[in-house]
């Protein structure tokens, strides 16, 4: 089997092209500079130079592969609309073959308590976009397409991710962790190799599915921030900020950590059989 990723050379695309291979599964991964193609070069895939916006390319090499994983995002203007027509071009090359897109928990905002994939949605404003792209993506089950969508929630581990970038090394040069609230609201975690392990069960999934990737730890981010102090090193140094002071600080995306989020992926357990391995999420936090 061959599978074309996109998103490869990133955070969670190295954990899942590495997850590929163990599964005695060719990668062939879109690179859009020299330095991307060497790290997935360097991981086993075999590099396919264009972006996100050369849609002939991406079509062309959807068509050659056996199934589809899209994990890449280009997050600068117009983010929407490349994500909408990359989808709809890897799916015109997948037909009838899987193809698995990447969505976010983050679009069901606020949860009660805990939840599965039938919540109600409501995105803060940094995904909203993506509500509209799912729609459109999964529409292809009834005209026979194969499309899964996996939802990842807030992704850790191997000193990566949106965690290290926003709480981590900001901490260890301010000297105390940023913690937005009084830090009750809950966070969905998943470990990147957890979530990479999921990316490729989804290959077997039935067409139209959607399925919530978080490890079952939905932790208060009073916790984690105690667990990211220890990895920024300044244990026990927390920075209380408000929603409004966090805005200023990190931008739109202090919405989305200020989200109160509990969800459940019984749905990926009892249909794909996905058993997470990451037992101790805070553990891993006060590691890095």
């Amino acid at each position: 089997m061959q599978v074309f990723i996109t998103g490869g050379s990133g955070y969670i695309g190295r954990s899942t092209i590495e997850a590929l291979t163990r599964h005695g599964i060719e990668v062939t991964a879109l690179a859009r500079s020299e330095h991307s193609a060497r790290t997935v070069s360097d991981l086993g895939a075999t590099p396919v130079t264009g972006t996100l916006i050369d849609t002939d390319v991406l079509r062309e090499a959807a068509g050659r592969a056996d199934a589809v994983i899209h994990l890449g995002v280009d997050y600068a203007e117009g983010t929407a609309d490349v994500d909408r027509a990359a989808a709809e071009a890897l799916q015109d090359g997948a037909g009838s073959r899987p193809y698995v897109h990447t969505g976010g928990v983050w679009v069901y905002g606020d949860t009660d308590g805990i939840v599965d994939e039938e919540a109600p949605l409501d995105p803060p404003r940094i995904t909203a976009w993506r509500t509209e792209n799912e729609k459109r993506v999964l529409a292809r089950a009834v005209t026979g397409g194969r499309p899964v969508v996996v939802m990842p929630g807030l992704v850790h581990g191997r000193s990566g991710g949106l965690v290290q970038s926003f709480f981590v090394e900001p901490g260890r040069t301010a000297g105390a962790v940023p913690c937005i609230g009084d830090g009750s609201n809950h966070w969905a975690l998943v470990h990147v190799d957890d979530i990479a392990e999921l990316f490729v069960l989804a290959l077997n999934a039935p067409a139209g599915s959607v399925y919530a990737g978080v490890g079952g730890q939905n932790l208060p981010l009073a916790d984690i921030t105690r667990a990211l102090s220890h990895a920024a090193g300044c244990p026990g140094r927390i920075e209380s900020l408000t929603l409004e002071q966090a805005l200023q600080r990190m931008g739109p995306i202090a919405e989305a950590f200020a989200l109160d989020q509990q969800l459940t992926a019984a749905r990926a357990h009892r249909e794909l059989g996905w058993t997470p391995t990451c037992l101790d999420a805070l553990a891993d936090l006060a590691q890095g």
